[in-house]
């Protein structure tokens, strides 16, 4: 774990009515993909329903699968490990520093390459 993800995994997030430490969130298993597991950093709830974020750790070996978000851009920031990403067809390394601007509709996936990825996927409107 570099130190990118392990700041975002030990930090908090600073609202102007309250604050969250990150390490009391747990980590979700996908709904959909073995393998991937999200911590919702900020949630629908907390912002009306214009954005949401979400860390997420797709461990060796898995990959969140091609699929769309509906009515949803998606703006994902690689933080830690290198991966395959593809959107719409066009594959690109997932590698620290690099960033994804997803579309509403568009199909996309991302594939753990040697060793875990983690991502911070941000959403408007919010995913959840």
């Amino acid at each position: 774990m570099n130190e990118t993800v392990k700041g975002l995994s030990e930090g908090k997030i600073v609202y102007t009515d309250k604050e969250l430490n990150v390490t009391d969130l747990v980590w979700n298993p996908h709904p959909s993909f073995t393998g991937v597991f999200l911590k919702h950093l900020v949630k629908g709830d907390s912002t009306d329903g214009k954005f949401s974020c979400h860390l997420i750790r797709i461990q060796d070996g898995f990959e969140i699968g091609e699929h769309v978000h509906d009515g949803k851009w998606e703006f994902i920031n690689i933080v830690g490990g290198v991966g395959k990403g593809e959107i719409a067809g066009k594959e690109t390394v997932c590698e620290l520093g690099v960033s994804l601007v997803v579309p509403e509709n568009v199909k996309h996936r991302i594939v753990a390459g040697s060793g875990d990825v983690y991502l911070l996927a941000k959403f408007i409107p919010a995913l959840l």
